[in-house]
């Protein structure tokens, strides 16, 4: 891993904010139970450092989206800690996910075959739970496919529901009808399962004005996005530092970068920091995002090339420019929504992509047994 005076930026990952960001939403659906998603490699951010602070936070349940994420992570986990696979099981990989103890999302007629048909195998009861679809069309069963299993209950021999869950389509937005549409229809398909606790909300959903069912999965809040647009109640959890690479002169009309897409309009200051779509910065950022030099916005002008990018620094004071110089990509005046905004895109993508050739720096301060470490 890249160190502070190698790499062309420095991340810093702030862990005392991600434990006051579950905090924030622990509050906030009470009395319901907060469980962190941590799927991605912990959104990006490192998914041990993210389950360890959590788990110090009082999280005592966490979803993965893969079964090779449950094996990777599993041994990082204190007993008594539930571990969920959201996506499933892939078939012959039941075996691999009970020697684990972690616990599949069974998402349609075919894996709930499979987890019973391993639970007969073991000759026990396996743990599971049972995600049905209430209008977003991706994963979980169809309203048809639960009508097939409460007429045919012997399917779920061997299986012990620990959670029924659905998943909102427009949380993000909390004028959104759908969203009452969604949990009508889940209230409707939980009927069946009476005895069952019950999961809908993620991180938009912990903010609507309503209950909260039994569980709520947190992801993107926890590590700083807006859940529902702005104001956004969660701490940042992220910052990104570039430094100068190259400071140079160019006359009004001069191309800069890759197709010479920016054409100055005056005299201009280029600065270049070493960070491009290579770690994650978006190339569509080009000739639309922003950097920071102290409280002054830098454009981004010319193409975001593969390993740097070009600002026009024009406006910042001659004593703030020099190589080595800070640039905030992320930061107080940069938030992961406001990148994504300016690239067309969501947060989750702008987090999980950032790359791993940055000096990953583990603020884990509010830990009081850890200190903070480059990673």
């Amino acid at each position: 891993m890249s160190s502070i005076d190698t790499a062309g930026a420095v991340l810093r990952i702030d862990l005392e904010a991600l434990a006051e960001n579950y905090r924030i939403i622990q509050r906030q659906v009470a009395p319901a139970t907060v469980a962190g998603v941590i799927k991605a490699n912990g959104y990006g951010l490192g998914a041990e450092h993210v389950a360890a602070t959590l788990m110090d936070a009082g999280c005592r349940h966490f979803f993965v989206a893969l079964l090779g994420e449950a094996v990777a992570l599993k041994p990082a986990l204190r007993d008594g800690v539930s571990l969920f696979v959201l996506n499933g099981l892939q078939p012959g990989a039941e075996g691999d996910c009970a020697a684990i103890d972690a616990i599949p999302v069974l998402n349609s007629l075919d894996q709930i075959v499979r987890w019973a048909r391993q639970a007969r195998t073991l000759g026990r009861r396996l743990p599971a739970v049972l995600q049905v679809d209430s209008g977003m069309s991706r994963l979980g069963l169809s309203p048809e496919e639960v009508a097939t299993l409460v007429a045919e209950p012997e399917r779920l021999d061997g299986i012990d529901l620990k959670l029924l869950m659905s998943h909102l389509a427009c949380a993000d937005d909390p004028d959104a009808a759908f969203n009452d549409e969604q949990r009508e229809n889940f209230e409707a398909l939980a009927r069946h399962f009476p005895d069952v606790p019950r999961a809908l909300d993620n991180s938009g959903g912990a903010f609507l004005k309503r209950g909260h069912f039994d569980l709520v999965r947190a992801g993107i809040a926890l590590y700083g996005g807006a859940p529902q647009g702005s104001p956004n109640p969660m701490r940042a959890v992220v910052a990104l530092e570039a430094r100068i690479t190259q400071l140079r002169n160019v006359p009004a009309g001069a191309g800069v970068g890759y197709g010479l897409t920016h054409g100055c309009d005056r005299p201009t200051q280029i600065a270049t920091i070493p960070v491009g779509y290579a770690d994650g910065w978006p190339r569509h950022l080009s000739n639309v995002g922003s950097a920071f030099i102290k409280d002054i916005r830098a454009p981004i002008i010319g193409r975001v090339s593969m390993d740097s990018i070009t600002l026009d620094v024009t406006d910042v004071p001659d004593i703030l420019l020099y190589p080595g110089a800070p640039v905030e990509l992320l930061g107080p005046h940069q938030t992961i929504d406001a990148v994504a905004d300016d690239a067309g895109t969501i947060a989750y993508e702008i987090l999980t992509q950032l790359g791993q050739r940055y000096c990953r720096v583990v603020d884990a301060a509010a830990v009081p047994h850890k200190r903070s470490i480059t990673a």
